[in-house]
């Protein structure tokens, strides 16, 4: 038994493009693949190591064609490596597992010889787990997986494809029809940390959670954890590297800006379209960022006459996950307004920090550009609202409302809209809730440590109300 399972995996090995085996050192010694995988060995050197609750939810034996989404350098290679640590500990036999990278693919028929030679010396029995990383950079990559799904090449593996566009789900799902699999979820889509997932890198939830429910009763020491929590937040966003750059040195370093900033130049540079106009318009978001916007009037304002490219920049870098578009809240259909100005912001605050650092290049990034965002009221107002949005839309339909005034942020839930005023100034101005006083529902997140009113709408500390999102105490 153990000279065929050794043949096996000889038969592998001498198949695959040796390009690939660095990510295949299960193949070699299984039981030292953590030690020996470039990303696990990575995460595994770091001061604080993050565990996606997607781990818990990937495939573990039903066949289909599978999907991953996410922006670059988010981690989703690492959390496919960590799945497949996963399947090994589950006892999955290593030849039942192979990991290809789409950047050393060239196209469909490139792929399609890959998929035959894992299919044929892979385990002769049982699911075949198969991971294409980057499947964009195959050209035609749709073909081959359709060919390879309409001859039955796929039957019994696990297919999982990833990408960085966010409309190759939308490809997947329109030309894959009735070939996914009988999986009750087939796409995933990767995040940057939530405020919530921060937390658990210093295992504090399980003692946070136990007053959520009831957020009165939280004591002061821990209302203040979570403050000084969400002040960090601010400054490194949900990007695990930045995060462990704060962790080992005390600051951000210049290299991890340059790496968030040339991922989203180089890829709208691969996509044809300008540095110089990318350049205006990611200036024209940071100068209104959080406000009302319409693609004519930032026409108007950049060499980029004509609102339609303006629209498709936008486009292309909420598809890269970059930006977040919060549009106008159709109250009665619970839709986006199609007329009215949107909101643009980045995906997370890191993204922020690492645009502004290309934008206006600086000896020392964090302390120029980031902590002194921190110290301005202006500027951690609007960092704020804009990551409350962002972690809500992960779970939930996000807007905001324009009224006769306006309300920052109005997420639908249950067939209903949930209106949300941010207010981290120390003043609250009547005139400033007028719009959100017209509902019910209505919520106020605040700075202030205390469950409250004013008048007469129920106030909530923003950094402790953010701990709920996504969980059954919202």
């Amino acid at each position: 038994m153990r000279l065929t399972k050794h043949l096996v995996t000889l038969a592998i090995l001498a198949t695959m493009d040796p390009r690939f085996l660095p990510h295949n050192t299960h193949l070699i010694d299984a039981k030292r693949f953590a030690e020996t995988d470039p990303q696990l060995a990575h995460l595994a050197s770091r001061p604080l190591r993050h565990q996606s609750s997607l781990l818990d939810e990937l495939p573990s034996g039903v066949p289909g064609i599978y999907s991953l989404s996410g922006g670059r350098q988010i981690g989703k290679s690492t959390l496919l490596k960590q799945w497949m640590a996963k399947l090994l500990h589950q006892g999955v036999k290593p030849e039942a597992i192979s990991y290809f990278s789409g950047e050393l693919i060239d196209d469909h028929h490139s792929l399609v010889m890959h998929l035959e030679n894992q299919l044929e010396t892979g385990a002769d029995n049982g699911v075949q787990f198969i991971i294409l990383d980057e499947v964009t950079y195959v050209r035609d990559w749709d073909k081959a997986i359709k060919f390879a799904a309409d001859a039955g090449l796929l039957a019994h593996a696990a297919f999982m494809i990833t990408g960085s566009d966010l409309a190759f789900l939308q490809d997947a799902r329109m030309r894959f029809p009735g070939r996914r699999g009988q999986a009750q979820r087939v796409d995933f889509h990767l995040h940057p940390l939530s405020f919530r997932e921060f937390l658990q890198l210093d295992n504090k939830l399980g003692q946070l959670d136990t007053y959520l429910e009831e957020l009165s009763r939280m004591p002061e020491n821990l209302i203040e954890s979570v403050y000084e929590a969400f002040s960090r937040y601010l400054l490194h966003g949900g990007y695990l590297t930045a995060i462990n750059d704060l962790a080992e040195a005390h600051t951000i370093r210049r290299s991890t800006f340059a790496t968030y900033s040339d991922w989203i130049r180089g890829d709208m540079l691969k996509r044809g379209k300008s540095e110089t106009y990318l350049r205006e318009v990611l200036g024209a978001i940071v100068k209104r960022y959080g406000t009302q916007v319409t693609w004519n009037a930032l026409s108007r304002d950049l060499s980029v006459d004509h609102p339609r490219t303006i629209a498709d920049y936008v486009t292309l870098l909420e598809r890269m996950d970059a930006v977040t578009v919060l549009p106008a809240l159709l109250e009665h259909k619970l839709v986006a307004a199609p007329k009215k100005a949107r909101k643009v912001v980045f995906s997370d605050s890191f993204i922020l920090h690492a645009v502004r650092a290309w934008l206006t290049p600086v000896d020392d990034p964090f302390s120029q550009h980031v902590q002194s965002a921190l110290a301005d009221p202006l500027w951690v107002s609007k960092l704020i609202e804009a990551s409350v949005a962002c972690n809500l839309r992960r779970f939930h339909p996000t807007f905001y409302i324009k009224g006769q005034g306006e309300v920052d942020i109005a997420y639908v839930r249950d067939d209903q809209f949930c209106p949300i005023e941010i207010k981290w100034g120390n003043q609250l101005r009547p005139k400033s809730i007028k719009q959100i006083a017209r509902y019910s529902n209505g919520e106020i997140w605040r700075r202030q440590r205390s469950v409250g009113e004013v008048a007469g709408i129920r106030a909530l500390p923003l950094p402790v109300q953010l701990l709920r999102v996504g969980t059954e105490f919202m």
